[in-house]
């Protein structure tokens, strides 16, 4: 399973998110978590898209958002089944 998290480097909502999504990672079934800046991407169509939303969690980027502002615990379980 693959998460993207879209976050800002001074946001203490993104790192609590963050923090507390690692925390859901089952034993044995590892998942990774590509965390990008909205501040520093060169697409400039993420701030405008997410700038008052951070932090904002997908779990495929061709399906809505799994949650933002804080974590949806059980969206992301249904992700990991």
């Amino acid at each position: 399973m693959h998460f993207t998290l879209y976050s800002r480097s001074y946001c203490h909502l993104c790192q609590d998110m963050l923090d507390a999504l690692l925390l859901l990672q089952p034993p044995g079934k590892p998942f990774t978590v590509d965390v990008i800046d909205i501040d520093a991407s060169p697409d400039a169509s993420l701030l405008a898209r997410f700038d008052e939303l951070v932090p904002v969690l997908f779990g495929d980027l061709a399906q809505p958002e799994l949650c933002h502002y804080f974590l949806d615990e059980a969206a992301v379980r249904r992700c990991l089944v």
